[in-house]
């Protein structure tokens, strides 16, 4: 069931290599959908999306989307 509402979407780029990351933050980043430095994933801007951007934020950067 939609309410009509259309949630903020956010691109996250992968800038830092997972290398040497805390193996949580790996996975983090992999449910993320980013594999390779410099890719990018287009996501709704949900608590559970944001969270998982904080956790990583270190390692991803994010900007708005449309």
């Amino acid at each position: 069931m939609s309410c009509g509402v259309d949630m903020a979407k956010i691109k996250v780029r992968l800038e830092r290599s997972t290398i040497g990351a805390l193996p949580q933050h790996r996975a983090t980043v992999r449910s993320l959908g980013l594999r390779k430095i410099g890719s990018t994933k287009v996501h709704e801007a949900n608590p559970a999306i944001m969270g998982m951007v904080k956790a990583v934020s270190h390692l991803v950067s994010t900007e708005e989307s449309k």
